[in-house]
């Protein structure tokens, strides 16, 4: 399945940019941020992360399609 992953505040950061173009076996969207977690180092799990799928929050037992936008949204802090 190919996604674009689209990534937010820290996660950007530690991605080394805001997006990528992925290629995975998995069409469960927990199963393929572990995937990206490791590869990128990320901290955050995915129980402090929202998640949209298409421009639209979803949970996290979405069965993703070939072709999804998906961004990972960690929890931002402000001043």
């Amino acid at each position: 399945m190919n996604y674009r992953i689209l990534y937010f505040a820290s996660l950007r950061d530690a991605a080394g940019g805001e997006s990528e173009d992925c290629v995975a076996a998995t069409a469960d969207a927990r199963t393929l941020y572990a995937q990206l977690r490791e590869r990128h180092g990320f901290v955050l799990g995915h129980e402090r992360l929202r998640m949209a799928v298409n421009g639209e929050f979803a949970r996290w037992d979405r069965v993703l399609a070939d072709g999804d936008e998906i961004a990972f949204l960690p929890p931002v802090s402000g001043g």
